[in-house]
């Protein structure tokens, strides 16, 4: 995309194009990746330009290594808590072999990736760090590119408060680097509960890690519905050391002496607790998990004249094919900050890959209509549809709440994982699910069934006329929508309802 210079002077000091082409994306993460591909079925003339690992957020430092660590803490967890069940055993964890196996494992996953990008031709593809310039032509390597549309696909990175990774030197850890470690830590601090800290502080917890988790808010999970909060925090502090709303006043490094006298540096956390009282956290590794922030800002994309507000998040932006107004700019994935989930990435590349090649048919992303979100800790945590507060601040939706304690669930107290509740948002005049929080044992399969139901407009009638199998944790999920069911005939008014053991 050639912006001309605004004068001649300007015009004279004009680089040299070595390559014209008709899309260039930019980044080959998911939504890259897929961007690329389909732009590569109807242009030939597409070039991706990626700068580091040529793989995926997902695969690199997200999704599957966390729950490769989780799966190694679930095993330990289990051989480490079966004695309800008339099971003694004591878990001998290695961590080196745990580290190992996930990022083996991570390996093999990515190794599907790159054989996709080996299959690309060369000249298709340029590894680089690329730079718009004023002249609106991308800069990198040795290469000045013209291109007609632009797609930017450059994801995100960790969050880190400013002056941390100064104070906290090889002390700070984040999400991009703790599946380095080549062994598990002896202690860690967590600072932030939202899903990467909470899946990381309770999966290092039950590998045998003395783990501190902080939190600002007096909540996990970002969850807005209290009595799910609550709920939550109460299942988790089960295993889990948490200082929620507490203040960090510093943080930083200092000599210490370990178990068998030997000094070395160990990371401090001077806060307040949440009654106000002064104190200090001291261990040896500080796990950042202050969330994500794409990776457009320092691009040049506002050569292009795109505007990005205060978080980096562009402005203009038609979420239904990631469009900057009316720029030949499509800014996708992670780098939009509109939802930064695998599938919607992967929706959206596609989409801009169809668009730039006036495919229209297949150039809209699909509607987000049913928000969907999932934090596999245990119990897991899951939303769907609208969240309590949007319902509330709607005057037109008269709605009611179905609940169902798990702590009493027949199959979840057989398994021993019965902690948990369920609220089901109802609407009373339409007589469908508006919205819906947990914390449960099977959340992810109770989320899904709930997201069907209010993708396709089920009724609460059409849900309890499915079957529900008989002893199943997802009978809990029956409960509540009878309970919704239920209120729907009277006033709404607190209570509680538990489903029975048999």
């Amino acid at each position: 995309m050639n912006k001309q210079p605004e004068s001649a002077a300007a015009n004279n000091t004009q680089k040299k194009v070595t390559r014209k082409v008709s899309v260039a994306v930019i980044g080959a993460g998911t939504a890259g990746q897929n961007a690329f591909r389909q732009a590569r079925k109807l242009k030939d003339d597409v070039l991706i330009i990626n700068d580091g690992y040529w793989s995926t957020t997902c695969i690199a430092v997200g999704c599957m290594p966390s729950k490769l660590l989780i799966a190694a803490a679930d095993r330990a967890h289990d051989a480490n808590h079966s004695g309800e069940f008339g099971i003694h055993a004591s878990a001998q964890i290695d961590g080196k072999q745990v580290m190992e196996r996930v990022r083996a494992e991570r390996s093999h996953f990515a190794n599907h990736v790159k054989e996709q990008v080996e299959s690309w031709p060369a000249e298709t593809k340029i590894a680089g760090r690329a730079y718009i310039n004023k002249q609106g032509l991308i800069e990198v390597n040795d290469e000045l590119i013209e291109a007609d549309k632009i797609i930017v696909a450059t994801g995100s990175a960790p969050f880190i408060p400013d002056s941390w990774a100064d104070k906290l030197g090889m002390t700070m850890l984040t999400s991009d680097t703790v599946f380095e470690l080549p062994d598990l830590p002896k202690s860690l601090a967590v600072v932030g509960a939202g899903a990467i800290g909470l899946e990381l502080a309770q999966a290092f917890t039950r590998l045998g890690v003395d783990v501190t988790l902080f939190n600002r808010d007096k909540r996990v999970a970002g969850l807005k519905d209290d009595d799910i909060s609550n709920k939550a925090i109460a299942c988790l502090n089960r295993e889990l050391t948490m200082h929620l709303g507490s203040k960090i006043n510093d943080i930083g490094t200092q000599t210490a002496a370990d178990d068998e006298g030997l000094e070395g540096l160990s990371a401090f956390i001077n806060y307040e607790d949440s009654a106000g009282e002064a104190r200090q956290w001291q261990g040896e590794y500080v796990l950042v998990a202050t969330g994500r922030r794409n990776n457009i800002d320092t691009l040049g994309v506002e050569n292009l004249g795109v505007k990005l507000d205060d978080k980096n998040r562009p402005k203009q932006l038609d979420k239904k094919t990631g469009k900057i107004g009316d720029l030949e700019v499509y800014i996708v994935g992670d780098a939009n900050a509109n939802l930064p989930l695998l599938h919607v990435a992967s929706d959206e590349g596609f989409s801009a890959g169809s668009m730039v090649c006036e495919n229209k048919t297949d150039a809209y992303i699909r509607p987000t209509a049913t928000p969907f979100s999932i934090v596999f800790c245990s119990p897991q945590i899951v939303n769907v549809g609208m969240s309590l507060p949007e319902i509330q601040a709607d005057p037109e939706l008269e709605y009611v709440i179905g609940k169902v304690s798990f702590d009493n669930q027949g199959r979840s107290r057989v398994m021993g994982v019965n902690c948990g509740l369920l609220h089901i948002y109802g609407c009373k005049k339409t007589d469908r699910i508006l919205g819906a929080s947990m914390v449960a044992p099977d959340a992810e399969y109770i989320g899904h069934v709930l997201a069907v139901a209010i993708t396709n407009d089920l009724s609460i009638k059409h849900m309890l006329d499915t079957p529900f199998y008989h002893p199943t944790i997802l009978e809990g999920l029956r409960t509540a929508l009878r309970d919704v069911q239920r209120m729907m005939k009277i006033p709404y008014q607190s209570h509680d309802t538990q489903e029975g053991t048999f």
